[in-house]
């Protein structure tokens, strides 16, 4: 028997298998919101922020170290200069008089008349409440040789005044005090016109026969400071 075929529709497009998935369309490319740029920004500002910090902390710890060891210098430099002194004046040393109404002053501690510099100061109780430099008594820092230490840029020029003159170093201080001890502990102060007799088995001492004790204090003040600060301490004993 023959059967007549019908005319069928055909397909528009390329006959596909059941299991051939159709592609998807390409999705549109996503930019940033504008919440996510704003928390992108304050995480960089956030770590530009740390850098700076951190760089400025290096800066002043940079600086500090500096200044201390500038201020051992000037400290270790005063202390020469004053090594090989005696304690007082060879020739008036400390002289005791007692007055009508008993008290007793003592002549000889500090400078002598004709001592007016650094360089001319002969004994250790001349330097007694010197200030060397900034606010001081005396023009300064000095070095080991009494000559005043002068500023320099940073490359290493010597900086002068509009007269020509070298300028010192700005900021810093050379502060000496000079105390009378107990020979047998140097943590007892005795004051300038203290005298012992002999009791028991202590020996008699005169004015002039105690041990000295010597501190020199460096202060720095920066341009930014509102008050010099304390950079470095150092003690010793004049027996």
């Amino acid at each position: 028997m023959l059967h007549t075929l019908r005319n069928l529709p055909l397909a528009a497009g390329p006959l596909r298998s059941a299991a051939t998935p159709t592609p998807r369309p390409p999705r549109a490319r996503r930019g940033f919101t504008l919440l996510e740029s704003a928390l992108a920004t304050v995480i960089i500002a956030g770590g530009v922020l740390a850098l700076i910090d951190a760089q400025t902390v290096m800066s002043r710890a940079n600086n500090w170290s500096t200044q201390a060891a500038t201020a051992t210098y000037l400290a270790n430099e005063l202390r020469e200069r004053m090594r090989t002194l005696p304690r007082h004046d060879a020739v008036t040393g400390l002289i005791a008089t007692t007055g009508p109404s008993g008290a007793v002053t003592v002549e000889g501690w500090g400078p002598e008349e004709n001592e007016v510099n650094a360089g001319d100061y002969d004994d250790i109780d001349d330097f007694a409440g010197r200030v060397f430099g900034l606010g001081g008594t005396n023009a300064g820092p000095i070095d080991a040789n009494s000559r005043i230490i002068t500023e320099v840029d940073e490359a290493g020029n010597v900086l002068t005044s509009e007269e020509g003159v070298a300028v010192a170093m700005q900021g810093w201080s050379q502060a000496v005090t000079v105390e009378k001890v107990e020979p047998s502990n140097f943590s007892v102060v005795r004051a300038v016109n203290y005298s012992r007799s002999a009791t028991g088995g202590t020996p008699a001492l005169a004015v002039d026969q105690f041990p000295l004790r010597v501190t020199v204090t460096v202060n720095y003040m920066g341009p930014l400071d509102a008050e010099p600060r304390e950079m470095a301490r150092i003690v010793w004993i004049v027996p």
